[in-house]
């Protein structure tokens, strides 16, 4: 979670009351793609850290603990804290504003309200900018004649990365704002996959703009997360920001044959179900404790989207065959 980009510009409470015991893998350690095998990304991502009980590491693949690889990062982590307690005022009240200070002397209450008042908005910020990769790069599975998918990479996650390799396509990783081409060198992409990031949607009108001109391609697409949300977007309906968000590994979600699957869920927003009429797209699952809009798919099955993260990272993945789906389309397409 530390590492997942989704998470930029926040700060993030862990609910389990002890944390460290497992300490930080080896950032070295690459799998067969050349993938990191313990990270979501290249560095921690989150504002900062809150948590109950912090230990020192005991577990054969840890190469550091948890308090240096933050301060390596410099990324504050507040410990001691009734995280449980903390939860439960979040839950009511909905997602906050924080500040963490670092450093003596502490200064004064309304000092740190003047400070946090004076503070971005999280929508107001373009976290996006802060995550997506700087030039285009291609990620080989390593098999002969594979087709080649873009990615929107709005700060796209590792194990989202892995799945698509692990199916025998490649990846081109392509910078949030850069418009799709048809070919790269001269290679045809054969796939469009818009994955997580963080930030509000609503605020992304370049990419927004740069997914609807690719979709009139039909190039087979798959959204996760973010991804779900621009594509609504682009096709013409509007997101909100939700007063809950979904966070954690043991979310359901509601398939129109009646079976659910339990997925990992990271977001704070949502496609607005209302705003589907005249898009071309549907509703493929819910969230059956809200009525979230967790999928969407147009009528021909070209167009696949989840809110939640099939691939885990952690979690489960029993909703992988999202990726199947999408994997042969791909096929039939290249």
């Amino acid at each position: 979670s530390l590492t997942d980009p989704s998470y930029r510009g926040q700060i993030l409470t862990f609910t389990y009351p002890l944390l460290g015991n497992y300490g930080v893998g080896d950032p070295r350690r690459r799998d067969a793609f050349g993938l990191p095998v313990s990270f979501e990304s290249g560095s921690i991502q989150v504002r900062a850290a809150v948590l109950q009980n912090l230990t020192e590491p005991h577990h054969w693949a840890s190469a550091l603990s948890l308090p240096e690889w933050a301060r390596r990062a410099n990324v504050p982590i507040l410990t001691g804290i009734d995280t449980r307690r903390l939860t439960a005022q979040l839950r009511t009240q909905g997602v906050l504003r924080g500040l963490v200070h670092v450093g003596d002397p502490l200064p004064s209450r309304s000092a740190l309200a003047r400070a946090l008042r004076g503070a971005p908005r999280y929508e107001e910020e373009d976290l996006v900018a802060q995550v997506t990769p700087r030039r285009a790069l291609v990620v080989s599975c390593g098999r002969r004649g594979a087709p080649l998918v873009a990615v929107v990479d709005c700060g796209c996650k590792v194990s989202l990365l892995r799945s698509l390799l692990a199916r025998g396509m490649d990846v081109l990783r392509l910078p949030a704002n850069e418009p799709v081409p048809e070919r790269y060198d001269g290679r045809r992409i054969s796939g469009l996959l818009v994955g997580n990031g963080p930030g509000d949607p609503a605020t992304l009108r370049g990419v927004v703009e740069a997914i609807r001109e690719v979709r009139r391609r039909d190039l087979p697409t798959l959204g996760i997360c973010l991804g779900q949300q621009l594509l609504g977007q682009a096709a013409g309906a509007t997101t909100y920001k939700m007063k809950f968000g979904h966070r954690g590994q043991n979310k359901p979600v509601l398939f129109p044959d009646g079976r659910a699957y339990i997925l990992s869920e990271n977001h704070g927003y949502a496609v607005d179900p209302k705003s589907l009429e005249g898009t071309g797209l549907r509703a493929w699952a819910i969230d059956p404790d809200d009525g979230t809009l967790e999928g969407l798919r147009d009528p021909r099955g070209r167009v696949l989207s989840l809110q939640g993260h099939p691939e885990g990272g952690p979690g489960p993945r029993e909703a992988g065959f999202v990726f199947d789906l999408f994997a042969g389309k791909v096929r039939r397409s290249a």
